[in-house]
């Protein structure tokens, strides 16, 4: 299990920070267009990109640092 969620947390972390590097290119770079399906299909970030990237990046950053600390038994 620790396993599975630090991997998570680096895909996450990952495809977060490609997310910001996307919206800062304005579409040019298109590796993992994952975060896309999450951040435009959805009404309230409309605009907001940007920001639900970063949030994406550190909930990844944050997964991954909670997950090694975890005791594994």
């Amino acid at each position: 299990m620790k396993g599975f969620l630090e991997g998570l947390g680096a895909l996450l972390c990952v495809a977060g920070v490609c997310g910001v590097i996307r919206e800062l290119t304005d579409g040019w770079f298109r590796f993992m267009n994952l975060t896309r399906f999450l951040t435009e299909n959805v009404g309230f970030l409309e605009g907001r990109e940007l920001f639900a990237n970063i949030v994406i990046a550190a909930l990844g950053i944050a997964l991954a640092t909670m997950a090694s600390r975890v005791v594994k038994s």
